[in-house]
């Protein structure tokens, strides 16, 4: 067994994924209301995203289960020990994560949330999966809280935040990422100027799709 198969996570896991089903947003009028082409924009505006994922604030909008499977396999293989997450949410890829940390055998978690109620909520949930010694959590806008006191080197970087700016958050731990670091985008599709980045081998990197929701990237250079 491992800390991912086995009590108390598993079953948290199981738990939360399950509230977030029903929890969905666009079980709320407000949000079905919103035309697709709206949600597009909104999703990749670098202007609003703070005022649209605010609206969010009730909703855990997760990784699928078999992308938190997906993290946690990438996070052992890579003996990873040093991870940063892109946007904590209620902590369920965080939970991932830590889960391969603590069978790799310690490590230090970097996760970054800008919303209060999620950053209580995953620390919460991170308190009963008796994970929460590995995680740092840094409250507020991404793009000043891991601009600074990063460790040497990253093992694995999740982008799972505001998707316009996964560009802007790579170029603050490009340099740290190590020859071998695993990056995991989800639904990359929204910033298209990431895509571009990783997709040229000139700048480092070996990309490609995974699912129809994750872009998968190897710092190769």
């Amino acid at each position: 067994m491992t800390t991912l198969t086995a009590a108390p996570v598993a079953p948290l896991l199981d738990r939360l994924f399950d509230e977030a089903d029903s929890a969905h947003p666009m079980n709320d009028p407000v949000f079905a209301a919103i035309s697709r082409e709206e949600q597009v924009r909104l999703m990749r505006s670098k202007a609003d995203y703070r005022h649209f994922y605010a609206q969010l604030k009730d909703y855990a909008l997760p990784v699928s289960r078999d992308a938190g499977k997906l993290l946690y396999m990438l996070a052992r293989a890579t003996a990873a020990r040093s991870i940063v997450e892109f946007g904590t949410s209620f902590g369920l890829s965080t939970l991932h994560l830590a889960s391969a940390l603590r069978d790799n055998g310690g490590g230090s978690l970097i996760t970054s949330e800008f919303e209060p109620s999620k950053i209580a909520r995953a620390r919460d949930n991170l308190t009963a999966g008796g994970l929460v010694d590995l995680v740092e959590f840094r409250e507020g806008d991404a793009l000043e809280t891991l601009a600074t006191d990063l460790p040497e080197t990253i093992d694995v970087l999740l982008l799972d935040g505001a998707k316009s700016l996964y560009r802007d958050i790579l170029a603050l731990v490009e340099s740290r990422l190590r020859i071998g670091a695993v990056i995991v985008a989800d639904n990359a599709d929204h910033c298209p100027d990431y895509l571009d980045h990783v997709h040229d081998p000139a700048n480092g990197y070996l990309s490609m799709p995974f699912t129809d929701e994750v872009e998968l990237t190897i710092r190769i250079g």
